[in-house]
């Protein structure tokens, strides 16, 4: 069993280095299907230009037109339509393998070579009508090596089956003496065999080059054993690449932290990954390694999470039922709570950290990601007490008027700002500008969620997430396990039941990947709360 699964990882690895940097199998067919749908569009456009314009001057400018222009005509459009198919019908609206688009590849190869051979043979008494095609034929296989990713060899394969039947067609021109006057049946043998020589070796060393840079991509790509794809987030402190291990072919998030954070910063986050890394709770995100590149960029890996964050959620289907919102904030107060009982502190939960998926068929599965900011709050971080770090939207006013009194309890408030903005779809506070947010999370009492929505929220729920905004926090739940406690003694409202959630689910996931990336960033800010300073809450 090991030998076959081992061939189907080459395999595997083989197709993504001849479709350029994709990190996994999937990426690599989305790629070549897009370059696909690009090479059928402009050549479809190409091919309905030459008609018009062959058409046009037939009619208004020569006095005669081929004897059998009328079929060629033909040929042409059901030519067209068939390009048409295959671009709007097939590569635009289906998924297809990577085998089907290399049939469609190899068919276009020998669809376009046998219509452009058989109209210079079948315009023989218009001369002019084989250098257009075997000139067309030429465009054709340059405009492939330019956009279908492929290896020099593929390419010359591909450009030598399109010319065949143009050259095959300029040998059966020049053998029966339907060629140009002005030249010798040998110099239009000749003549077209070394034009469509010459396409087929332009064509090759240009793929070739094109292959080249394609795999100098890939190869700066890697970080560590991972291959990074495309970005799946952003924020203050670094971005967010789907990945994949080389040897493991396992979907990946790495994480990489920005160089201009500084080295004493991020060796801090070093020895706060290492104690990510111990985390084990379902609800946690999996931190799988870490390390940094030979450019120093310090980067961690952890597992991907095909599904959706809370921020997203909110902004693409609105306000959430009280059920789905005591289910997720349940799970997320147990992974903080095994953070806490580790002397760990998030100090950046919001919406955007928190991501919802599926595990093992469970559906609505939360996952606290991004302990970027994560502390020890047994040991001081050496940061100045007015340097502020967190998201201002969701941000305990401690954090704010004395950084030095973050405690678990911090990670609490921000968890209700979490829970209101699910049960409301706004934020506990609106403001103008960031200083404006921190300044209201100090001073300002918040709007109870029900005078907020006119969705039904259990008085219970209400209470809980009021009580996590209290500006004290010896006034907050004095644990994560006390708030998971208090919301699970919440009688269970009608509206978000399992079935609900596998439908949700199901219909999620029959809808297309969102390529937006949440960009809530967390930011640091030098905060000077002057005459508005408020007294320190306790």
């Amino acid at each position: 069993m090991a030998e076959p699964a081992r061939t189907s990882r080459l395999a595997s690895q083989t197709k993504r280095r001849l479709w350029g940097a994709a990190s996994t199998d999937e990426e690599a067919r989305a790629a070549l299907q897009a370059r696909l749908n690009v090479y059928s569009k402009i050549m479809f456009w190409a091919f309905v230009a030459l008609i018009v314009f062959l058409t046009l001057t037939y009619r208004f400018v020569l006095d005669k037109t081929p004897v059998l222009w009328t079929y060629v005509f033909a040929g042409a459009t059901m030519l067209l339509a068939v390009m048409a198919v295959i671009w709007r019908v097939v590569l635009v609206r289906r998924k297809l393998t990577l085998e089907g688009m290399f049939g469609i590849d190899l068919a276009y190869a020998i669809t376009i070579g046998l219509a452009l051979g058989a109209a210079a043979a079948a315009q023989y008494d218009f001369p002019p009508a084989g250098y257009t095609s075997i000139i067309f034929s030429g465009y054709n296989v340059f405009m492939r090596a330019l956009v279908v990713p492929s290896s020099p060899r593929r390419t010359a394969i591909m450009s030598s089956v399109t010319m065949l039947p143009v050259v095959l067609a300029g040998v059966i021109l020049g053998s029966t003496g339907h060629q140009d006057p002005n030249l010798p049946p040998i110099a239009t043998i000749v003549g077209g065999f070394m034009l469509a020589v010459i396409s087929i070796v332009i064509a090759s060393t240009g793929s070739g080059i094109i292959y080249g840079l394609r795999q100098a991509a890939t190869e700066a790509a890697q970080l560590g054993a991972y291959t990074l794809g495309r970005q799946i987030g952003q924020g203050g402190m670094g971005q967010v690449y789907r990945a994949q291990h080389r040897l493991l072919v396992r979907p990946t998030a790495v994480k990489m932290l920005r160089p201009e954070l500084g080295t004493e910063n991020l060796d801090r986050f070093e020895r706060e990954v290492q104690e990510m890394s111990q985390l084990t709770h379902p609800n946690t995100v999996a931190v799988y390694d870490y390390g940094r590149s030979d450019e120093g960029v310090f980067y961690y890996a952890m597992e991907y999470l095909a599904g959706i964050d809370l921020d997203q959620l909110v902004r693409r289907y609105r306000s959430q039922p009280a059920g789905r919102v005591i289910h997720i904030l349940t799970q997320v107060c147990g992974a903080l709570q095994e953070a806490h009982d580790r002397k760990l502190i998030h100090r950046d939960i919001k919406p955007a950290n928190i991501i919802l998926c599926e595990r093992g068929g469970v559906p609505d599965v939360a996952k606290v990601v991004d302990f970027g900011l994560v502390k020890d709050f047994t040991h001081s971080d050496g940061q100045s007490t007015q340097v502020v770090l967190g998201t201002p939207a969701y941000i305990a006013p401690e954090q704010l008027t004395d950084p030095a009194l973050v405690s678990p309890r911090s990670d609490l408030y921000a968890l209700g700002c979490v829970g209101y903005f699910l049960l409301t779809g706004r934020k506990v506070f609106e403001g103008k500008t960031d200083i404006d947010l921190c300044l209201q999370h100090i001073t300002k009492q918040p709007t109870p969620p029900s005078e907020v929505t006119s969705a039904p929220i259990p008085r219970g729920l209400e209470l809980a997430i009021l009580r996590c905004l209290e500006k004290a926090p010896s006034a907050r739940f004095a644990s994560a396990a006390e708030l998971a406690a208090a919301l699970d003694e919440i009688p269970r409202v009608a509206g978000w039941t399992t079935a609900d959630a596998r439908a949700w689910w199901d219909e999620f996931r029959a809808q297309p990947e969102d390529p937006k990336i949440t960009d809530q960033p967390t930011v640091t800010m030098n905060v000077d709360l002057g005459k508005h300073q408020a007294k320190p809450p306790t």
